[in-house]
């Protein structure tokens, strides 16, 4: 919606279009607007927070006031548009504009532009004449196309050729220089006196102090970019830079007079109205910093003075290191060290790479590239820039850390690793505490005479994919130790082999049951220790196996003093060493009944091998080697708690689901002994109980199978005396 704005002329109340938007022209405009509407006392004010000069991210608020507040007032927003008359354009997002602010909280380079306001109330509508004019010009650090000024000054003679060209990296056509003039002209270069423009170059043929103003260039699809305010002046003017200097740069200033025979006139410098240097034909500044932004100009003692031009000073460019692919990486991975420096004005860096604080360069390339990084290749980076054809230099850019570290793969079980037959268990492989990224192998330890780290690779390992090994329904021949391993996608990157984690499945009816004798889970030290596997039918063929606290997976006949003969496994004399976890394996390598044994060398607690049965019997007793008695009187404890005190053996004549749990038993002078975990079962009753509803059922549903049989029979021998 493009809107022209026009005065009223009330002697003959003719309507002509209003010719420009100078404060004088905008006043009167709004004076008549308002008259029409019978609101002589109600103006649109628009104002500018916290400045109209911006840098790239700034916040910048526009603020429209009718009569100095914006209490019951709708405010709509519009920006200028280029045209010999004056047009405006309502903003696609006005109504982020609500009570009489329109805020833009990070300015873009395209917000460069002219805005006005209005505002209206009540129904029927009452509208407010448009505001003021206010402008926002917006710089960036690295535009994408620059105004090139030929000559490269701010300020010009008048009578002069004057060349202004929008540049972009690939130089394409398609950019239009604009201007706002001091006279409140918005205009195309075509519009411009004296002006013409081929491709993306504006040429004023012959310049007048009317060409003051701010130009930019627009795109064809309206963005707006790089605003340089230019003077144009008659008499003296100052000679300075069109863009920023940076920190750290060269600054010389010269004052300048057309009808002179010299170059440059000897004059006095000011800043900021102050009087800086005296009667020189150039002022320099070696070294410039932030303290030396702000508004210059020249005078000399017969030719006058210069106007006025700002000078900003912007802080030097610090580059920004990135690593790729990431900050910490594991050993043998393709790592890439990025240095950017981020300017429009610098076609060409050289690159200066430091570990760890040293002075000495290792790279000058932009990018430095480890093929295989090692822990040696850690540490904390920054980079340099210098410009390759020119002085300017950038500050020395943040360190970043590189992180090398060794892959390890770690293993882990849930809910529980001892489990009975048919719950579920989950094996959980992880790489320095995380998953992503990795394809998972999957693993059982498995016996050798040569070495006991033998890994045999599942032949479901596939479906441990994301790092976890699901088993929906234990068997008992999941018994066994498991390891992992990992591999980084599209690297040859490989971690070694987890931890080791053992499944112990145990069943109500396993098809073989392993007989330690004596009968307990608890031994002492230096005695004979007998361990069979015994099926239904006593055959052979069986071999017992451990798996340590140590680690040591083992066959009998490995065993230090051990010994096998059929299907038992005999140690000569215990150690502590020999405390693990004991199963019965079969000649195709199923594996059953896991029971933990403790070889301890004082006290020790007499507990059942097998799991209790609800309603059963249960008689703990504390045993000591050497004493002439066959049993302590001691404490008795359950989970920590004591339950029984000196007594020589704890009866609990009907067990319940209750009295599950880890226990020990102390004695004052011998100590304690190690905890034993007493697992309680379902009872024998409602074993009974389920046999006998399916004989119930079977014998209920005899009959009728009986009657069924007889009819099909009977069916059939009729059919077969039928004539044909």
């Amino acid at each position: 919606m493009a809107v022209a704005i026009t005065r009223s002329t009330e002697d003959d109340g003719k309507t002509s279009e209003t010719p420009g938007l100078g404060s004088a022209g905008i006043a009167g405009l709004e004076g008549a607007g308002t008259a029409r509407l019978g609101m002589q006392d109600h103006r649109a004010v628009l104002s500018v927070s916290p400045q109209k000069w911006l840098t790239e991210g700034d916040p910048v608020t526009l603020i429209c006031e009718v009569n100095g507040s914006s209490t019951g007032w709708t405010f709509s927003w519009f920006t200028g548009t280029a045209d010999y008359r004056d047009f405006f354009q309502l903003l696609s997002d006005s109504s982020r504009g609500a009570g009489g602010k329109y805020t833009v909280s990070s300015a873009e380079l395209n917000h460069t532009g002219v805005y006005v306001c209005r505002a209206e109330k009540g129904k029927p509508a009452s509208k407010t004449g448009y505001s003021n004019i206010q402008q926002l010009w917006i710089t960036g650090v690295s535009p994408p196309v620059s105004l090139i000024i030929s000559p490269s000054r701010t300020q010009h003679f008048t009578s002069v050729s004057l060349s202004l060209s929008c540049e972009d990296q690939s130089n394409s056509d398609g950019w239009t220089v604009r201007r706002y003039t001091d006279i409140g002209r918005l205009e195309d270069c075509s519009s411009f006196l004296r002006g013409s423009q081929t491709g993306s170059t504006c040429t004023i043929r012959s310049t007048s102090t009317s060409d003051t103003g701010v130009y930019w260039c627009q795109s064809e699809s309206g963005e707006n970019y790089h605003p340089v305010n230019i003077t144009v002046h008659s008499g003296v003017i100052l000679e300075s830079p069109v863009h920023p200097v940076t920190e750290g740069d060269h600054l010389t200033l010269r004052c300048l007079y057309k009808y002179t025979t010299v170059s440059n006139l000897s004059a006095d410098f000011y800043k900021d109205g102050s009087l800086i240097q005296n009667q020189t034909t150039e002022m320099i500044i070696p070294t410039v910093s932030k303290s030396h932004e702000g508004f210059y100009y020249c005078k000399h003692p017969d030719r006058g003075e210069s106007p006025k031009s700002w000078i900003s000073v912007r802080e030097r460019l610090k580059p920004k290191v990135t690593i790729k692919p990431d900050h910490h990486v594991f050993r043998g991975e393709t790592v890439t060290l990025r240095c950017d420096i981020y300017d429009g004005g610098v076609t060409s860096w050289r690159y200066n790479w430091y570990k760890d604080g040293s002075t000495s360069v290792f790279s000058e390339r932009q990018e430095h590239t480890f093929s295989s990084v090692t822990e040696s290749d850690a540490g904390k980076y920054s980079c340099y820039g210098t410009e390759t054809e020119g002085s300017r230099s950038s500050h020395l850019s943040d360190e970043v850390t590189l992180t090398v570290s060794v892959p390890r793969a770690d293993l882990s079980v849930s809910p529980q690793k001892w489990l009975t037959e048919g719950d579920p268990v989950t094996l959980i492989c992880e790489v320095n505490g995380s998953s992503t990224g990795w394809t998972f192998s999957w693993f059982t330890e498995t016996f050798s005479s040569e070495s006991r780290n033998d890994y045999e690779l599942l032949s479901d390992s596939s479906r441990g994919a994301g790092g976890k090994y699901t088993v929906s329904s234990a068997d008992l021949n999941h018994t066994g130790v498991y390891v992992c391993r990992a591999e980084r996608d599209k690297t040859a990157v490989y971690t070694t082999y987890s931890n080791t984690q053992p499944l112990w499945v145990t069943g109500v009816s396993p098809p073989v049951s392993l007989i330690i004798s004596p009968s307990r889970t608890q031994h002492f030290t230096s005695v004979s220790l007998s361990l069979s596997c015994e099926d239904q039918s006593n055959s052979d063929g069986w071999t017992v196996r451990r798996y340590t606290d140590s680690g040591w997976l083992e066959d009998c006949s490995s065993f230090l003093r051990g010994s096998q003969t059929g299907s038992t496994c005999t140690i000569r004399s215990t150690v502590p060493s020999d405390t693990g976890v004991y199963w019965c394996q079969s000649e195709s390598g199923e594996n059953y009944h896991p029971v933990n044994i403790t070889v301890h060398s004082g006290v020790i607690l007499e507990s059942p091998v097998h799991p209790v049965t609800e309603g059963d019997h249960l008689t703990l007793r504390c045993l000591y080697k050497y004493t002439t008695v066959s049993n302590l009187s001691a404490d008795f404890y359950k989970d920590g708690s004591l339950i029984q005190n000196q007594t020589t053996e704890m009866i609990i004549p009907t067990v319940s689901k209750s009295h599950e749990g880890f226990y020990y038993c102390k004695h004052p002078d011998r100590g304690a002994s190690p905890k034993s975990w007493i697992s309680v079962r379902g009872s024998h009753s409602d074993s009974q109980i389920s046999v006998l509803h399916i004989l119930s059922s079977a014998l209920a549903a005899c009959p009728y199978l009986i009657v069924t049989v007889v009819l099909i029979y009977k069916c059939c021998r009729m059919r077969g005396k039928t004539p044909e």
